[in-house]
C-alpha cells in the first residue's frame, strides 16, 4: 500500500509540473498559432534563478515569488523583441529563431552557473511526510501538486469564464473583427505568451528539490510537454490537464517497471492516441 501510494503521488507531482508547463505551451500554439520551441528555456532559466535567489536571499519561498515574474518578463522581451518579427511569415522562421534560441540560452547558462549539475533542498518545514491513513506522503510533493491544482483552477477561471478569456478567444477565432471592435490584440497576445513563461518558470522552481538542474534541461521537459500538448488537444487546457496526468502517470509506471524504456512508455500513449484520435484528446478536428 505504501509503495502504491507514493507512485500516485509521484504521478500527480510529475502531472502537475507538465502541466505548468505544458498550458503555457498549449497556449501559445493553440492560440497564438506561433511555433515556440525555446518554451522549455523558460523552465531552465526558472530553475536557475531560484538557485540564485534562494542563496542570496536565503528562502526558497521568496524564489517561488519572484521568478514567475521575472520569466514572464523575460517571455514579454523575446515576444517583442524577436518573435513578433516572425508573425505572418509561416512557421519554418519561427523554429529557426526558437531553435536558436534554446542552444544560445544552454550555452549563456554555462557560462554563468556553470556546467555541473547543480540542486536545492526543499525548505526544512517540507522535508519531512504527512502519514494519511497509515501512509507517508512527503510534504514537498503535496505542495507541488497543490500548487498544480491552484493554476488549474485559475486558467479555468481566467480563460473560460472571465471577460479576458472571452477577449483572447475572439482575437484568436477572428483578429480582424477583434481588433475592429476596440481589442489591442497584439497586447493580448503577448501577455499570453508573458502567462506561458511565468508557469514554466514556476515549473523551474517546483522542480528544483525534486530533479537537478543542468544545462540542457529545457529541452528534456519539452519533449514531455509537446506530447502533453499533442495528446490533449492544441490550444484546450481541460486537454492539457487530461493528458499531464496520463504522461505523468505513464513517465512514473515506466520509471518503476522498464527504467531502460521509459521514454518509451510516453511515446507509446501519444502513438495510441494520434491512431485513436488525431487532434487529441480534447482538440478541435479542423
Amino acid at each position: 500500500m505504501q509503495i502504491f501510494a507514493e507512485q500516485v503521488v509521484n504521478a500527480l507531482q510529475m502531472g502537475a509540473l507538465l502541466f505548468l508547463v505544458a498550458s503555457g505551451l498549449s497556449l501559445i500554439f493553440g492560440l497564438m498559432h506561433v511555433v515556440n520551441l525555446a518554451h522549455g528555456v523558460f523552465y531552465m532559466v526558472g530553475g536557475y534563478l531560484a538557485l540564485t535567489l534562494a542563496g542570496r536571499l536565503g528562502h526558497f519561498y521568496w524564489a517561488l515569488l519572484v521568478v514567475p515574474v521575472l520569466t514572464g518578463a523575460l517571455g514579454v522581451l523575446v515576444e517583442r523583441t524577436l518573435l513578433s518579427r516572425t508573425y505572418g511569415r509561416g512557421m519554418y522562421p519561427q523554429v529557426l529563431l526558437t531553435l536558436g534560441l534554446v542552444f544560445a540560452c544552454d550555452e549563456l547558462v554555462r557560462i554563468i552557473w556553470g556546467p555541473q549539475i547543480q540542486t536545492l533542498a526543499p525548505p526544512v518545514e517540507l522535508q519531512g511526510s504527512i502519514v494519511v491513513a497509515g501512509v507517508a506522503i512527503p510534504l514537498y510533493r503535496l505542495l507541488v501538486v497543490a500548487v498544480g491544482v491552484v493554476v488549474v483552477a485559475a486558467l479555468v477561471t481566467l480563460f473560460g469564464r472571465s471577460k479576458l478569456g472571452a477577449m483572447v478567444r475572439a482575437s484568436v477565432d477572428d483578429r480582424e473583427m477583434a481588433s475592429a471592435l476596440g481589442i489591442d490584440v497584439r497586447l493580448l497576445f503577448t501577455g499570453v505568451f508573458a502567462a506561458g513563461s511565468a508557469l514554466a518558470g514556476l515549473a523551474g522552481v517546483l522542480s528544483l528539490p525534486l530533479f537537478n538542474a543542468f544545462p540542457g534541461m529545457g529541452s528534456e521537459i519539452l519533449i514531455s510537454a509537446l506530447v502533453v500538448v499533442v495528446v490533449g488537444g492544441m490550444g484546450s487546457l481541460p486537454g492539457a490537464l487530461i493528458a499531464s496526468l496520463i504522461i505523468g502517470g505513464a513517465t512514473v509506471v515506466g520509471q518503476v517497471y522498464a527504467p531502460a524504456f521509459s521514454t518509451g512508455f510516453i511515446y507509446l500513449v501519444l502513438v495510441l492516441v494520434l491512431l485513436v484520435r488525431p487532434q487529441g484528446l480534447m482538440g478541435i478536428a479542423r
